[in-house]
């Protein structure tokens, strides 16, 4: 059993980590609403652009004038990955369970034969990816100096990739991030960025409410300028995602582990209690002996 001053000093190692996880989460709890209104901000205007563009594409259908970015090139030998995680720790499965599902497209994609490339956002996806994919990564983004990521991010993430494209590095391109949708649930998906994903089932209804809109310039054109600006804003929103899903996952972990440390307290102040009641008593016994033998 540990002596009374060893329990005294973990007790209070204990109650300094217990502040430290209480003031993680009360600043993970006051930066979450920010974030979340933020996602909630840009998925209107992520969607809407990904309605339009699925619009304007219903003309290209089996067309070989298509863009690239739409159609593709033909070609599905070399993958690009783009992983997008944390810059910071201490927030629970989130990093881990994007990185899970990354590597089991991954492992897939090379049983396959594909070739694999990955470009990861922020250092804790380095961290879990470098020992065994090393080799495969091609750039890596830190963003932990930036205090609040924007559009200037990730257009600088989008320009690398369209510039990769167009020297044919890589024909399909995928982005994988944690969708948020609660303070306990962050989901990690996969989005298609490159070709275009365009849905295969089409809402009738709305397919012939469509056909009244016309486009000017034509929609080779304006294609043209959506779909590079599209990829920015898709990574914008993944971005946002991350970052909510980040402090909602933050504020689950930091008030899990305050409330272990309150219960290790409570447990380790029994122990000190009846540790110090133990010593008291063998003291006592030691006193009336000693009495008794004069």
């Amino acid at each position: 059993m540990a002596n009374l001053k060893e329990l005294r000093n973990r007790i209070s190692s204990v109650s300094s980590t217990q502040k430290i996880t209480k003031a993680m989460q009360m600043v993970a709890a006051s930066k979450l609403r920010r974030a979340q209104e933020n996602v909630e901000t840009a998925r209107p205007y992520s969607d809407k652009l990904g309605d339009i563009l699925k619009n304007l594409s219903a003309s290209f259908s089996g067309q070989d004038n298509a863009p690239e970015l739409l159609a593709g090139n033909g070609n599905d030998k070399s993958h690009l990955l783009i992983i997008a995680t944390s810059e910071r720790g201490l927030c629970g499965g989130f990093n881990t369970s994007i990185v899970k599902l990354a590597k089991e497209h991954i492992l897939q994609l090379k049983e396959e034969g594909k070739e694999v490339k990955l470009i990861i956002i922020g250092k804790k996806g380095k961290e879990l990816l470098q020992r065994d994919f090393g080799q495969e990564i091609i750039d890596i983004y830190d963003f932990s100096e930036v205090k609040d990521l924007g559009f200037i991010e990730a257009e600088k993430v989008a320009e690398n990739i369209l510039s990769l494209f167009e020297e044919g590095k890589f024909d399909i391109c995928r982005l994988y991030f944690a969708k948020f949708e609660s303070v306990l649930s962050q989901v990690p998906v996969c989005q298609k960025l490159i070709p275009f994903d365009i849905e295969s089932e089409v809402n009738e209804e709305k397919d012939i409410e469509n056909i009244c809109y016309e486009y000017e310039p034509d929609e080779e054109d304006i294609l043209k300028e959506l779909l590079p600006k599209n990829l920015s804003v898709q990574i914008l929103r993944a971005l946002l995602e991350n970052v909510a899903s980040e402090f909602g996952a933050r504020l689950t972990a930091m008030d899990n582990a305050t409330r272990n440390a309150s219960d290790m307290i409570d447990d380790l102040t029994i122990t000190y209690n009846r540790s110090r009641q133990a010593s008291i008593t063998s003291e006592l016994i030691e006193i009336i002996s000693g009495a008794e033998a004069l």
